[in-house]
């Protein structure tokens, strides 16, 4: 597994205003032979203590908290090595609020309705450093993406800035790969990157993978060299 796993078990964190939400799902993890999870009340004292004492690979968060609760979730693990990825639990999927935490950097949404299959797919997908949207709301940030490209859609000068390299970045995350499997597919290293979704993400004023790949699947990035290349 990628760096969201403690051994062979995905270290987890839920933060949840519900006690009986926290302790349940924490409860139902726990039965999973993959997965140790720890719950946690939203204080921030306590939220930063957990995340002091047992650098969970993954943060469940409930929706009811907010994308506010989010950033400043995003902006306290931004310095840790590696960084835990957040999912958020529990979404109605209405728009406003689906964009808002995408934008948050969260890297899973799970809807309230989701099956406990789909629950369980979700966290094990992301602890292996891919970027799960459900389906109902790929259109929601597609349409989100048309918006904020002036209806352009995937062409115009924003994808003509990107350079070769970062095509191809931009290829394997709509392809879910993490950037651990990018770094292995390209020849390069995590550090470079990393660099390149910085860049990627400025040159197409995105603010998340999911964003990213979400841009890539409305129309394929056209690739001027293959994957394998050394550069």
């Amino acid at each position: 597994m990628s760096a969201s796993s403690t051994g062979s078990r995905i270290s987890l964190l839920i933060i949840a205003h519900n006690p009986l939400l926290r302790d349940d799902v924490a409860r139902l993890l726990n039965e999973q032979p993959d997965i140790s999870a720890l719950a946690s009340e939203p204080a921030w004292d306590a939220v930063q203590s957990l995340l002091d004492q047992t650098k969970p690979g993954l943060i469940l968060l409930d929706s009811s908290l907010g994308p506010r609760y989010s950033l400043r979730i995003r902006d306290a693990i931004r310095d840790l090595d590696p960084a835990p990825r957040m999912i958020v639990m529990d979404l109605l999927g209405a728009p406003d609020e689906v964009l808002a935490f995408v934008q948050a950097g969260c890297s899973g949404l799970i809807l309230k309705d989701a099956t406990l299959d789909h629950f369980l797919t979700t966290i094990r997908s992301v602890a292996q450093g891919l970027a799960v949207l459900p389906p109902a709301l790929a259109q929601t940030i597609f349409s989100y993406v048309v918006r904020r490209s002036g209806g352009r859609g995937i062409g115009g000068a924003r994808e003509a800035s990107l350079t070769p390299r970062e095509r191809d970045v931009v290829a394997l995350i709509a392809e879910g790969e993490s950037n651990k499997e990018i770094a292995e597919r390209l020849h390069i290293a995590v550090h470079t990157v990393k660099s390149h979704v910085h860049v990627i993400l400025e040159k197409l004023e995105l603010h998340s993978r999911l964003e990213i790949a979400a841009y890539a699947h409305r129309k394929p990035i056209s690739r001027p060299h293959r994957l394998d290349r050394r550069d």
